[in-house]
């Protein structure tokens, strides 16, 4: 079989960013011990991130653009490497919280610059499982990027780990130069044009399930180490397993995602977003062992991002005209999804609820993003038959 090296590039590009936006979910209480700060505190380093993605997304899309693709993905995972060492050399929670942002910032246009560029290598049939195979980057650096860098925190530290990060953003770069194709080019921007689309109700609608989406998600996810302490008394040894089920979870999501997204999109993002909710309201029941946790966690983790491609897909196929900037904006709104899970769990455990409580909001969540897509199928409908009766009357 051939292997598609502009994929191939950008699932590299995506497993960089996968390790440094998923690790500090691991190294949340050995930031925090360290730095002689309360784990809720350090969560601000997840939100920033996510902050920093959605004020990134859109306005380094429109920036890098009019540019030809490789070269802006170039740029924007020099950022990446500059950022984690900088945050490697931090010497207190603001200084890394700046850092972090400073990261963030290549993190919405590589994806949304990248997902044009894999639609673009491959039939139009095959458009979700393109971006699924570059977002199976993401997915395999849960695997094994983020428990490994998880182990490497616990065992020379987490400035160490960073260090390690950014020598991963060096070698994206280089991957980068020697696969992208360059006869890609870039194209001039209408702002006001394509701001316009993306205020179109069936975009917004779209961003807005990724926005619930992620934020259910990221309700647990972000707390999940302290979860497992809590729940198990997870050893580290316990916690890198889990998080290793975790990333096996996603990158099977991410598949089964691209996959049914091609065959029905509405459809599997209904059945997704519904077995997301309730592997979240089950989990506190039979995540009292060790192997309870495991199997669930194995099955959150996998509808937790079975639901990325098709959203992606979603969005782009409503704002024809400006899918580069959409695309962005959708990794935006992915994490503006994060940080408002990661806020959320916090309030909940900074008014003295229980872990179980943080996962059974983050199933409200994604009933909310079931809510929204039934709007968006209703809008839709309306659309195609108003269409439809305007083709007869011509």
């Amino acid at each position: 079989m051939k292997i598609n090296t502009a994929l191939l590039a950008l699932a590299v590009g995506a497993f960089a960013i996968g390790v440094t936006e998923f690790s500090p979910m691991g190294m949340l209480p050995y930031i925090a011990d360290n730095l002689d700060v309360s784990i809720p505190s350090v969560g601000a380093i997840v939100i920033i991130y996510a902050l920093g993605v959605m004020i990134g997304a859109p306005v380094m899309t429109l920036i890098l653009v009019k540019y030809r693709p490789k070269y802006a993905l170039i740029f924007l995972m020099s950022i990446f490497a500059v950022g984690n060492l900088l945050s490697a050399m931090s010497p207190d929670l603001v200084t890394l919280s700046l850092s972090r942002f400073v990261t963030s910032l290549n993190h919405g246009a590589f994806f949304g610059i990248g997902a044009i560029v894999a639609a673009s290598v491959v039939p139009p049939s095959k458009q979700a499982s393109a971006i699924a195979a570059m977002f199976m980057g993401l997915t395999i650096a849960s695997i094994g990027g983020v428990p490994l860098i998880t182990k490497l925190t616990q065992v020379i530290g987490w400035r160490q780990a960073f260090y390690l990060i950014s020598v991963l953003g060096f070698v994206t770069i280089i991957s980068l130069v020697l696969a992208l194709p360059k006869h890609l080019t870039g194209k001039s921007v209408n702002v006001q044009e394509e701001l316009r689309i993306l205020r179109k109700p069936q975009v917004m609608l779209g961003m807005l399930s990724t926005v619930l989406g992620a934020s259910a998600m990221f309700t647990l996810y972000t707390y999940v180490t302290p979860m497992l302490m809590v729940f198990i008394n997870a050893s580290d040894q316990m916690v890198t397993l889990m998080l290793m089920i975790i990333g096996i979870g996603l990158t099977v999501g991410n598949y089964l995602g691209g996959l049914f997204a091609d065959k029905s999109l509405y459809g599997s993002l209904f059945a997704f977003f519904a077995m997301l909710a309730l592997s979240m309201a089950i989990f506190p029941i039979i995540g009292t062992t060790p192997i309870g946790a495991g199997i669930g966690l194995a099955f959150w983790s996998i509808f937790s991002f079975s639901i990325v491609p098709p959203l992606q897909i979603l969005v782009m196929k409503a704002a024809t005209g400006a899918q580069a900037l959409a695309s962005s904006v959708n990794i935006g709104a992915f994490n503006l999804g994060n940080a408002i899970g990661a806020m959320i769990g916090a309030s909940v455990l900074a008014n003295g609820f229980s872990y179980a409580m943080v996962s059974y909001m983050g199933t409200v969540v994604a009933l909310l993003g079931i809510f929204v897509l039934w709007i968006k199928v209703r809008q839709h409908s309306k659309q195609a038959a108003l269409q439809q009766v305007a083709c007869l009357s011509d």
